[in-house]
């Protein structure tokens, strides 16, 4: 049925209009990709990366889509909107200030997106000037001095604003959350390339055809789990009291409460990945012996970044719920409605239960989206892979095309359930 279904995408207007203009945006943003900065040497960038494309470089190449390694106006990605947003969320719960404006709706909100772009424009310019400063002393430059650094710098950060225009054009007009839908679009652009290193490794003998079998149908599974656990719930029962308003009665139904074990989706590893690499990619383009074993230290498949990395998303797992996920107002709205949990109280009660229930199945989600994050890093280390494709990519792609996909079925259940209203009027209604 559903099959059936996604085949009139394109019947509905308001759908198939999304739909075009996020395809458009991510096409705008593909091509931005190639267009390079000026006064880059080329070959002496492309020799650095080749040597370079399986640490933490090779990973920020691959959630920028290849635009790092080409040094192109995208080069940054959106990576400094997201430490802008980490940064801003993390002051919401100790500014008081912006606390009081997360709670004002809509115009709060927009106060706080606000300042988010004011601090992706700082970080940007910060990691443009570094930037500028490593190509120099890895004399990838054609004719160094301030006016490339200032270049540079304008060029860099006037890429990451486009892109992070794009990413909140395609939210508010297309289909999906565009931040996540540009990252996702950097990583899928990645899959050709990682192919035909494959091919040309087993043409070589670097690679035997039973290792790749293995760990084709290793990401195979690993989607399987993916796909599980995010569509996972624990499903809490609620029973609504009868209540007799005018000549009718409402309630006496039994529902539930549906808490996904990981309600934070793809935001932890993508925020865990943006502040891992913020400092080692710095450390990547400056050319000092402490500043470069740091930099070693932190590679993907090392020790310390791993538990960095597992501590970052299990933080994040429960800061981004606590955030999205409010157990006091979803107790007292259910009370207000005269729903109860059978066996808790009302109030305050129902709300340490959710509360409790909740904190069990974050850490399981957490537990989960560090296990994917990181295990299948460190067995595709072992088996050489010559790209870089780990569990951090697969979770970040099947995460987001699980959710655009979600997002696509509710406009066309919307639209059908319409028609149906119109068609059979009161009587749609009543066989809801």
């Amino acid at each position: 049925m559903i099959g059936a279904g996604y085949q009139n995408i394109f019947k509905i207007p308001e759908l198939r209009k999304k739909i075009l203009i996020t395809l458009g945006f991510l096409a705008v943003y593909r091509i931005g990709v190639h267009v390079p900065t000026p006064g880059i040497d080329s070959a002496a960038l492309q020799e650095f990366f080749t040597a370079n494309q399986s640490g933490m470089l090779g990973m920020f190449n691959m959630f920028t889509g290849g635009a790092l390694e080409r040094l192109s106006v995208f080069a940054l990605g959106i990576m400094p909107y997201i430490s802008a947003s980490i940064i801003l969320q993390l002051l919401t719960v100790v500014v008081p200030h912006l606390e009081q404006l997360s709670k004002e709706g809509e115009q709060g909100r927009k106060k706080i997106t606000q300042y988010t772009r004011y601090g992706t424009v700082l970080l940007s310019i910060i990691q443009g000037f570094g930037i500028s400063i490593g190509l120099e002393g890895m004399q990838a430059v054609i004719d160094p001095g301030w006016s490339f650094r200032i270049m540079t710098v304008l060029t860099l950060t006037a890429g990451t604003a486009f892109i992070m225009w794009l990413g909140e054009q395609i939210t508010e007009r297309g289909i999906g959350n565009g931040i996540s839908l540009i990252i996702f679009a950097g990583i899928v652009a990645r899959l050709p390339n990682a192919a035909l290193s494959t091919l040309r490794f087993l043409s070589t003998g670097d690679m035997n055809i039973f290792t790749v079998v293995i760990l084709v149908v290793f990401m195979v599974l690993v989607v399987g789990v993916i796909i599980f656990f995010e569509q996972a719930q624990r499903r809490i029962p609620v029973q609504y009291a009868k209540r007799v308003v005018g000549r009718k009665m409402y309630g006496g139904q039994s529902t539930h409460l549906p808490l996904k074990i990981n309600t934070s989706g793809v935001i932890p590893p993508i925020f865990a990945s943006s502040i891992m690499m913020f400092p080692a990619t710095a450390a990547g383009f400056i050319q000092i012996e402490f500043i470069q074993n740091i930099a070693q230290s932190l590679t993907p498949v090392s020790l310390p970044y791993n538990i960095f990395y597992v501590a970052f998303i299990v933080f994040f797992c429960f800061f981004y719920t606590a955030v999205t996920f409010k157990p006091d107002d979803v107790a007292e709205n259910m009370k207000k409605q005269g729903g109860y949990i059978p066996g808790i109280r009302p109030g305050k009660p129902t709300a340490d239960f959710i509360d409790k229930v909740l904190t069990r199945i974050t850490l399981g989600g957490a537990i989960y989206v560090s296990a994917v994050c990181v295990l299948p890093t460190f067995l595709i280390a072992k088996f050489h892979v010559p790209f870089y494709f780990g569990g951090t990519a697969l979770l970040i792609v099947v995460g987001v095309a699980i959710d655009t996909t979600s997002q696509m079925e509710s406009h066309m259940l919307t639209r059908n359930y319409e028609g149906f209203l119109t068609k059979g009027g009161i009587k749609g209604r009543g066989g809801r």
